[in-house]
């Protein structure tokens, strides 16, 4: 599952995930300047391939030997939450799913996975439904439970029919030691929550083993720890119709950041764009948004919120992505739409430099 790894001992780097049919909805890079003639860097980073994306660890001011170590330990870790959290290969959570389907049919509950389930419902909730990961038998439907998919039209009736079943978090149940869902329609899809719970995993185990800066991307799902060096981690919002980056940003300690994005897994059919971003109101692939970001202040759970908080406002789109971004407790947003126009907060507006000339912006409080 894991892939090449690598050790930087420059003075500074560029870090550019190559594309693939498997890239993460969001390309973020990091920059770094040059510091010519002052040596190397204390600067350590190892690669994987985990959660069907790329991984990196990066840490700054430890001893190769002891970031080689940290940095095994927390894509160990990754390792073990693909196996519990994937939606559709053999895994603690596919096991459930199966369970789910067979409602009102129990099985024992699983060691440590209901506190997941339970954080997801929480914040479905919080988002009036527009966050659903128990909408797994849509996102199959549509052909992106797969490694790789292709263009394909669901049956409108079976899209339909899903809908009027109206899957939620909610509908799972657990009783004493035993779990079942009151929907057999439920089939949970984690894929836009446990990145964002692998973050903050990765964020405390490092903090509790003394590392002060670190920067942890998990497919562009990132989270902060302390600096590089003497500057801030600064990294890159890819442009979601060009190569390379729209914007940039400065990541304070704690900080996590995260965009959803119809640019990775899609496909053409008829001349339209259909994204893995499913809207649970409609069972179709959300339209007229190129790309929703958010940023993260530090907190418990920052990083859950880098990855969740992404997806309401893109599905709202234009009209309701504020709104939407509000209900998660965001004030550092932004959206890019169909056409390219850029909607942000006034807290964005005040972090984000960007890169290309000309971008027509709409600025929100």
């Amino acid at each position: 599952m894991r892939g090449e790894r690598r050790k930087f001992g420059t003075s500074g780097f560029t870090l550019t995930p190559h594309p693939s049919p498997l890239t993460p909805i969001l390309l973020f890079f990091l920059l770094a300047t040059s510091l010519a003639g002052c040596g190397k860097e204390p600067l350590y980073q190892q690669e994987s391939y985990v959660f069907g994306t790329r991984v990196e660890v990066t840490i700054y001011g430890e001893k190769d030997d002891r970031a080689r170590q940290l940095s095994g330990q927390v894509l160990a870790d990754f390792d073990r939450l693909h196996a519990e959290l994937h939606a559709w290969k053999p895994s603690t959570l596919s096991r459930m799913n199966e369970t789910f389907a067979q409602a009102p049919a129990r099985a024992a509950l699983p060691a440590g996975i209901m506190p997941i389930l339970q954080d997801a419902t929480k914040l479905s909730g919080q988002s009036g439904g527009l966050f659903n990961p128990a909408i797994g038998n849509l996102i199959r439907l549509w052909g992106f439970q797969n490694d790789e998919f292709k263009p394909l039209q669901p049956d409108p009736a079976a899209i339909a029919k899903l809908v009027r079943a109206d899957p939620k978090m909610s509908d799972i149940v657990v009783e004493g030691g035993d779990f079942y869902s009151k929907n057999p329609a439920v089939r949970v899809d984690l894929g836009g929550y446990a990145k964002g719970y692998a973050l903050d995993v990765a964020a405390d185990y490092l903090r509790a083993q003394g590392v002060k800066n670190a920067l942890i991307n998990i497919g562009g799902n990132i989270i902060a720890l302390g600096k590089h060096g003497d500057r801030p981690w600064q990294v890159g919002i890819r442009h979601p119709r060009k190569s390379g980056a729209i914007a940039t940003l400065e990541l304070n300690d704690g900080e996590a950041v995260g965009t959803s994005g119809d640019y990775q897994r899609y496909f053409d059919l008829g001349g339209k764009r259909y994204c893995h971003i499913i809207d649970p109101r409609t069972g179709y692939p959300a339209q007229g948004v190129q790309a929703a970001t958010v940023l993260i202040p530090r907190g418990r759970n920052a990083g859950v919120l880098s990855d969740v908080a992404s997806k309401p406002p893109f599905i709202a789109g234009k009209n309701g992505w504020r709104d939407a971004a509000r209900k998660m407790g965001v004030e550092t947003a932004m959206l890019i739409d169909d056409q390219g126009e850029v909607y942000l907060t006034a807290a964005m507006k005040k972090r984000i430099t960007f890169l290309e000339a000309g971008l027509k912006l709409h600025e929100s409080l």
